[in-house]
């Protein structure tokens, strides 16, 4: 059996962002990336009885509008705790979108995983049809 293991760190300037610990950090991790541009680093491995068969890092680069105190308040408690689950404290599936000014890169990739590689390689491994 194959185990598939993903990560995604997020750096802003050089600086590198995990997932916020409590609420107070998701402020400030929100605040610290309003009005600027920021990469997420996302990587894919597949290992199979200890020997990695494959891997793929991927970027994807977001650049967040102008956030205002009142915006991040409202924002993280419509969120709730699920900013505390995510690298930078937001998630671009739901009401995170309100978040940006512009996107590039594979939308699976800012979710976490680089989906559409990783299915490449199982369909080239005829793990897929």
């Amino acid at each position: 059996s194959f185990v598939i293991g993903a990560d995604q760190m997020l750096n802003c300037n050089g600086v590198w962002f995990d997932k916020p610990t409590d609420l107070d950090h998701a402020v400030a991790h929100l605040k610290a990336l309003s009005g600027k541009t920021h990469q997420l680093e996302c990587s894919v491995c597949v290992v199979k009885n200890g020997e990695r068969l494959w891997h793929h890092n991927e970027t994807a680069s977001l650049t967040m509008r102008d956030l205002d105190n009142d915006f991040i308040m409202s924002y993280l408690n419509a969120l709730g705790d699920e900013a505390l689950s995510s690298v930078g404290a937001y998630q671009l599936e739901g009401i995170g979108a309100q978040l940006f000014h512009k996107i590039q890169g594979d939308y699976f990739t800012i979710l976490g995983l680089p989906l559409l590689p990783l299915l490449t390689f199982f369909r080239h491994n005829r793990i897929l049809a």
